[in-house]
């Protein structure tokens, strides 16, 4: 069986669905004596060619989240010997009259769940998700909640799916908290106690209702309280965010794209981090902060409690109350941070890239075998 992955993304983009195409490729290198051939299509912009190790790679010009990629890529692919083509970013290409069989992966439905939190192009460019439900051979979904929506507003038939959780890096461990601390202050110059976000900054990650939850906290705190740090690119629609930020002044503190390197020092050294977000797929950053051992707050809708269990607090997200309420315990309660962070890392534990990359090659032998 010849599998080709879709890593195009991987010139675009560091976080998000990329994270998740490093994750997969890096858990089948680790597999090793695939009987399987591999090979992974890039961007003619991709600059980091040694992520593929010993798979094959394929340079391919179609850019991503075009408007005909799906018949462009399809071209480009026209003549290669492949049995699966896997696209990690839902929009399977165009068969174009080829036999091979297709695997998308849905990581989220925000776009049909919120359509009012996008953009008008980003609507109509994540419309096609009913043409590639129907048109994949097999479906990942990274959660029990995703897998709901996709049966719920996709029309998706539920043998096609496979629920398969993401994984976390081994570079997310506990560090020294008093040696991440000094980094992030040399590095970004926070020296206060601090809450951490981690994602991109755009509507469905409620950080309006976020940034007053905390106003509300530095009321009862007073000058001595906690900031809240925002690390993540900005997305679309996020004017409101930088005006209520604007106001809170020196207190709210954006850090813009962050190194994977910096990431894990950042997590190391906050109070907590904080994932109150209206909708997601999986939480990543979540996941990521259990991982270094470090307590979560979460909001209890979607995938979120799936992947903290009982290793967060958990706020209904729209309930600003809630949510400062919340972030007064973390701030006050360090016994409970430090309890979280232990049952959170524990928890982390079951969520391996490998275990990922074994549940995938199996999903592309059932697309194979599929009639």
């Amino acid at each position: 069986m010849r599998v080709a992955i879709d890593a195009r993304l991987l010139a675009y983009q560091r976080a998000g669905t990329a994270t998740y195409i490093r994750g997969v490729l890096g858990g089948l290198q680790q597999l090793g004596g695939l009987s399987e051939d591999i090979v992974v299509l890039t961007s003619r912009k991709d600059r980091d060619p040694e992520l593929y190790g010993r798979f094959a790679r394929r340079v391919v010009w179609t850019p991503c989240h075009h408007r005909l990629e799906r018949w462009t890529l399809g071209l480009e692919l026209a003549t290669m010997p492949v049995d699966v083509v896997h696209s990690p970013d839902f929009i399977p290409p165009g068969r174009l009259g080829r036999r091979w069989r297709r695997v998308i992966t849905v990581h989220d439905l925000a776009f049909l769940r919120f359509p009012e939190l996008l953009t008008v192009e980003s609507r109509r460019y994540y419309g096609q998700i009913f043409r590639a439900v129907d048109e994949a051979d097999r479906i990942i979904a990274v959660s029990e909640a995703t897998r709901r929506d996709l049966l719920d507003l996709a029309r998706a038939h539920d043998e096609k799916i496979a629920v398969i959780p993401e994984g976390v890096g081994p570079e997310f461990v506990p560090l020294d908290p008093v040696a991440a601390a000094e980094r992030v202050a040399e590095r970004f110059g926070i020296g206060d106690p601090y809450f951490l976000f981690v994602g991109t900054i755009e509507p469905r990650k409620n950080l309006k209702r976020l940034i007053q939850a905390f106003a509300t906290l530095r009321g009862c705190t007073g000058p001595r309280g906690p900031v809240l740090v925002l690390a993540g690119r900005r997305g679309w629609l996020s004017d409101d965010v930088d005006a209520l930020a604007e106001q809170a002044g020196d207190t709210v503190r954006f850090l813009g794209p962050v190194s994977q390197e910096d990431l894990v020092f950042l997590y190391n050294a906050s109070l907590a981090v904080v994932l109150v977000s209206l909708y997601e797929g999986f939480g990543l950053p979540a996941l990521e902060a259990m991982a270094c051992g470090r307590a979560t707050l979460v909001a209890d809708s979607s995938s979120l409690p799936e992947v903290v269990g009982d290793a967060g607090l958990r706020v209904p997200a729209t309930d600003v109350d809630a949510i400062a309420a919340a972030l007064r315990r973390l701030w006050e309660d360090e016994a409970l941070r430090v309890r979280l962070g232990e049952q959170g890392r524990r928890r982390a534990v079951q969520f391996t890239w490998l275990a990922v990359a074994r549940r995938t090659l199996d999903v592309y032998r059932q697309a194979v075998c599929a009639s």
